[in-house]
């Protein structure tokens, strides 16, 4: 005599594991419908990923119309598109801080934010910081008195940090510095020359 298989346990919803499974190869057999690389723009267009889009970047008081995969990081739009490659791609992942600059005069790092994200912004790069007659800004000029680098490369973004750090009032001392400054990674481990470089240009700041 054929036995016959004990039931199987049905949840309270109706749904067992036999009925899962038979679900599970249904659904694994319907095509799947490629769908629609899409974006949308700053102003709320919709549009394809790949295609360019037509954006207006305000850096460093300049405007600069931009035709660009909506895709594209502010910091490959600044140095691909805009021709401005004092802002460095360091691990291009927001751990090393080679890419900050600022963004209505708060520090950001520019490979983590798309170039649309900063239309209608105001963008500051490390070229921004020094007056029209070429006149070094003050935090320029102290990581140059204080040997605050060695190969160079993290120095802008260190720059464009520690300008923040001053006019956000993080500067009180030593300590603070280092906390507040901790997101810039100097691979030539020039710190106590970096906060030397803070301590001078916010003495300079305070008595200006």
């Amino acid at each position: 005599m054929k036995k016959t298989p004990p039931a199987e346990p049905v949840r309270d919803d109706g749904w067992s594991r036999r009925l899962f499974m038979a679900g599970s190869a249904v659904a694994a057999s319907i095509p799947l419908v490629p769908l629609r690389n899409a974006a949308v723009s700053a102003q709320g267009r919709p549009t394809r990923a790949d295609q360019p889009e037509a954006i207006v970047l305000h850096i460093n008081k300049k405007a600069y119309r931009l035709a660009i995969d909506t895709r594209t990081t502010l910091l490959d739009a600044i140095r691909d598109h805009a021709g401005l490659t004092g802002t460095k791609k360091g691990c291009d992942h927001g751990q090393c801080g080679a890419c900050t600059v600022h963004i209505d005069g708060k520090r950001v790092l520019s490979c983590l934010m798309l170039a649309v994200m900063a239309e209608g912004h105001d963008v500051t790069t490390i070229e921004g910081l020094t007056g029209p007659d070429g006149t070094l800004h003050p935090v320029q000029q102290a990581f140059i008195d204080n040997d605050a680098f060695q190969c160079g490369y993290c120095t802008p973004g260190q720059i464009m940090s520690a300008v923040a750090c001053i006019a956000e009032g993080h500067a009180m001392d030593d300590d603070a510095i280092r906390e507040f400054m901790s997101g810039n990674l100097c691979r030539c481990a020039a710190y106590p020359n970096i906060v030397a470089a803070l301590r001078q240009a916010k003495t300079k700041a305070e008595r200006a």
